[in-house]
């Protein structure tokens, strides 16, 4: 290792640290100048994750009764949001001690709940309360040029992402009043088929396949989300929606919470052909960091560590290239994360491991892509195709899913 520095040889020292750097060989280096480099790049460029279940958290907790929340305390030891493992990894210390300039907060109520629609138009309005609740820490963000702004204001960019088809109940009208209300993505289903596309579950063989992929009308709504501008999210989807959504979209796509499924095999994760179309698509897979989504034997308690995650980054990185990498924790979403990863104050011990554990040499550019550049370039792309569909006159599709609204 390198010593740190002593005042008469600093100049000397920093050259040779510099000349380590861009040779790659981090691993030479001592602990506390990883750490600093680390914080000087999310100091520049702050993560921006691309999903967090807090407002679920929320609702089930409090009745998204904001009055009753307490987010510039640390949660952790908080009695209510500490009394359940899916609830504590979340709150604006620790979001700021994790580096997070940006967040997509999920708007998402589960497949068996009635009117979905509905809910999820409450847990939409919840997404904008929170952020006019804490307007010192929040900013409501619905563009790329808004998530820069708030990062230059030193603010947590807040994004809304509706995490599942079957909220917008088979209407391209409800996905318009759902983007106009500020939410920008879409994740195509979840854990239940809709009639237009296929969940990850029917490759598990948990439910039966309904339209083996994608049907026509979701092929329209692929097509109706390129002409607004909303990001198309298919995590979750089945691996056949996948390549069907890749081969329809105009705009690059997001897997807003997934990881490597040569890594480790789960229908939720990527396999290598879809990476790879990925990159053709300029796309990007913001890597999730649920154990279960990491590592084998998660229900059996294995949780993983640290150096897992940094597998599939890099097998991601190698399969695709780091201009399609991103993270998406899903704190707050599940009640493993591996160790080291806990909560989201732990995204800068992340990237201190891609520097000592990683088969790549990360410099600081790549490890800006990761953080939020990366994201930031596909949301100005999906935007860029909104502009230009606009300019050819592009109107709003009025298809129906069944020719009828009755």
């Amino acid at each position: 290792m390198i010593p740190l520095c002593s005042a008469n040889i600093v100049p000397l020292c920093v050259t040779l640290l510099f000349a380590f750097i861009q040779a790659g060989d981090t691993r030479l280096i001592e602990p506390e100048v990883i750490r600093a480099r680390v914080q000087r790049v999310l100091d520049q460029h702050p993560v921006i994750d691309g999903h967090n279940d807090l407002p679920f958290s929320i609702r089930y907790l409090l009745n998204n009764n904001l009055s009753r929340l307490n987010f510039l305390d640390d949660l952790s030891t908080d009695k209510v949001f500490s009394s359940s493992s899916y609830t504590n990894q979340t709150d604006l210390p620790r979001l700021r001690k994790g580096k997070v300039g940006g967040q997509f907060w999920s708007a998402f109520v589960l497949c068996s709940m009635d009117n979905p629609t509905s809910k999820a138009l409450e847990q939409i309005d919840l997404i904008h309360n929170l952020a006019a609740f804490y307007p010192d820490q929040l900013s409501l963000a619905q563009s790329a040029a808004d998530v820069e702004k708030a990062l230059s204001e030193g603010k947590i960019a807040s994004l809304i992402g509706v995490e599942g088809g079957h909220m917008i109940n088979s209407s391209l009208s409800v996905l318009r009043a759902m983007y106009r209300n500020g939410a920008r993505y879409l994740t195509l289903s979840h854990s239940c088929n809709t009639p237009w596309i296929d969940a990850s579950e029917v490759d598990s063989g948990k439910i039966p396949t309904g339209v083996y992929g994608l049907s026509s009308f979701g092929e329209e709504v692929v097509r109706e989300m390129n002409r607004l501008g909303m990001l198309v999210d298919i995590s979750h989807v089945s691996t056949a929606a996948m390549r069907h959504v890749l081969r329809v979209t105009e705009a690059p796509i997001i897997f807003s919470h997934s990881s490597a499924r040569a890594v480790h095999n789960t229908p939720r994760n990527v396999p290598d052909d879809v990476i790879e179309m990925t990159r053709t698509n300029e796309g990007i897979i913001m890597v999730s960091l649920i154990s279960c989504h990491l590592v084998r034997g998660c229900k059996e308690n294995v949780r993983g560590n640290i150096t897992d995650a940094v597998r599939h980054i890099d097998h991601i990185r190698r399969t695709a290239s780091v201009d399609n990498i991103g993270l998406g924790g899903d704190y707050n979403g599940a009640n493993r994360f591996p160790k080291g990863l806990e909560d989201v104050s732990k995204y800068p011990d992340l990237f201190e491991a891609l520097l000592t554990e990683s088969d790549f040499d990360w410099t600081d550019e790549d490890l800006a892509k990761l953080a939020n550049k990366n994201i930031l370039r596909v949301m100005k792309k999906v935007e860029a195709v909104r502009d230009r569909k606009a300019t050819e006159g592009a109107l709003p599709s009025l298809t129906l899913l069944d020719g009828n609204l009755l």
